[in-house]
């Protein structure tokens, strides 16, 4: 393989790979610049992945599959904020109360739904895209532009995301109930509400997260498939400064450490095969540690809004 023809094949891998983290990093930044820590991205993720799995096994559809994911998801982000937000409870303690609840329901999902423990039956998947004209570019065409749908949304989502929170009245008001709360709910804005939206969006993208990787990677469901990209995505967010392009590109970097170790390997090169699983994960706890002291989070990023009733 010449070096060039590499250099695409990472890329494009590198690209297929990252989808889900990118998403899932955009759901942190969502949720996180409202003033909400979503520690629960991991466990929304795996319901997004299995209600993915199931929506194309009822309906024979992946569209519908789609769908059912980002609404389970959604459903399981809105259950953390209601924990987070009008319970006050301690929002990394429920984030990893849904993280477990994913890992157990979802287990608990393959036994009752399909009769078997681990993985289910393949269904209906994504499949590729083709971008017309750029797919026909040599060497670069299919490994690059050939994708599912899902990657291919992630384009216009990250510049939507960007959009939204800056240049939208509702981006304003996230920010303002994500740095000071109180401020923001003497002026009208509703604190509660606007946070319950950032974590119904964050819920839906960390579920296009999922979906992209049971029915986009693969065609089924795998028991913890998720394998820590919720916390990577979390990582990615604080390296992207808690805004959505550079979540996605911070994404893309841990992403391409995933597609490093994977080509490694098709090219047989002669390391531990620990060594280049951990490649990905080691990226990620030295870039964390290398940026945290630049990194600014929203100032009220933890602290629950202490009101008796929504303004």
């Amino acid at each position: 393989m010449t070096t060039i023809a590499f250099l695409v094949l990472l890329v494009g891998t590198t690209i297929r790979i990252s989808a889900p983290i990118a998403f899932a990093a955009l759901a942190a930044t969502h949720a996180e610049r409202s003033g909400v820590i979503n520690v629960g991205i991991e466990g929304c993720m795996l319901f997004g992945a299995f209600g993915a799995v199931y929506g194309s096994h009822v309906s024979g559809s992946a569209a519908v599959g789609v769908l059912v994911g980002v609404l389970t998801s959604a459903f399981a982000s809105l259950v953390l904020a209601f924990f987070c937000i009008v319970l006050q409870s301690n929002q990394i303690v429920a984030g990893m109360a849904i993280n477990i609840l994913a890992l157990g329901m979802t287990r608990f999902g393959l036994d009752q739904i399909w009769g078997q423990p681990g993985v289910s039956p393949s269904v209906d998947g994504l499949g590729v895209l083709k971008l017309p004209l750029l797919s026909k570019i040599p060497v670069a065409g299919e490994s690059i532009f050939t994708q599912n749908i899902i990657v291919f949304l992630l384009v216009p989502i990250t510049i939507g995301s960007h959009f939204l929170l800056r240049r939208t009245a509702f981006g304003a008001h996230t920010t303002a109930v994500g740095e000071l709360p109180s401020a923001a709910a003497s002026v009208g804005i509703s604190v509660w509400r606007t946070r319950f939206i950032a974590m119904a969006i964050s819920g839906a993208l960390a579920g296009l997260g999922g979906a992209a990787l049971s029915l986009g990677q693969l065609t089924y469901f795998v028991e913890a498939m998720t394998a820590g990209r919720g916390f990577i995505a979390l990582a990615a967010n604080i390296l992207g400064r808690w805004t959505p392009i550079g979540a996605v590109l911070a994404a893309l970097l841990f992403g391409a450490a995933d597609a490093l170790q994977l080509s490694l390997q098709v090219l047989g090169v002669e390391l531990p095969a620990q060594a280049l699983l951990v490649l990905p994960y080691l990226v990620t706890v030295v870039v964390l540690a290398a940026s945290s002291r630049r990194a600014h989070a929203p100032k009220a990023l933890g602290e629950p809004y202490d009101a008796t009733t929504p303004t």
